[in-house]
């Protein structure tokens, strides 16, 4: 259990290593589709060394109804 949870860690770090060379962090206001692309280049790990590149072309949230 204490080997799996550490490749977790291990992997979610490299994503955010990542994330934070492709200036995602810096990249002003925060909408739906820059909250995506961040979230999946965390989630995908050392994969964005391997040539993945996730991105969220367009995000529509629901509107709450008047």
């Amino acid at each position: 259990m204490r080997l799996g949870s550490l490749i977790v860690v291990i992997w979610l770090v490299v994503g955010l290593i990542a994330a934070g060379q492709r200036d995602y962090f810096d990249s002003g206001p925060i909408n739906c589709a820059n909250f995506g692309n961040i979230a999946l280049t965390i989630l995908a790990g050392p994969l964005n060394y391997l040539g993945a590149n996730p991105k969220v072309p367009d995000c529509n949230v629901p509107q709450p109804s008047p």
